[in-house]
């Protein structure tokens, strides 16, 4: 049997791994097994963020909102649970856009809620 050395396919295959190791710190970079383990750890880490990253966006939008019902001496769940119970259907995401954006129209949303009594 002849011996193999995948010479074109093992060269394509390493400029692929360095190429995303670009950017990387010393041997991280140039030297391919530290490059590979580095490239992947970095791919698992960025699937992570990816949804780590949902869940802080909700959190800011969560603190946002709580700011501006304390700020309207109302309680952020009351807020929320009058917002559902009038039927206005705006996510926090939305909410926490008017409140930066369009100050007056989240105040008209704010007076429409305190109007009804919680229960």
């Amino acid at each position: 049997m002849i011996r193999v050395k995948k010479g074109a396919v093992g060269k394509r295959k390493h400029k692929k791994i360095l190429l995303l190791a670009k950017g990387y710190r010393g041997a991280h970079s140039s030297l391919f097994k530290i490059a590979k383990q580095q490239v992947l750890k970095g791919f698992k880490k960025s699937y992570i963020d990816r949804k780590l990253k949902k869940r802080f966006f909700r959190k800011i939008w969560i603190i946002r909102l709580n700011a501006i019902a304390k700020f309207y001496n109302l309680n952020y769940n009351i807020f929320l649970f009058n917002l559902k119970k009038m039927n206005i259907q705006l996510n926090r995401k939305i909410l926490s856009q008017i409140s930066i954006y369009d100050f007056i129209t989240l105040k008209n949303i704010i007076k429409r809620v305190k109007g009804i009594e919680p229960l």
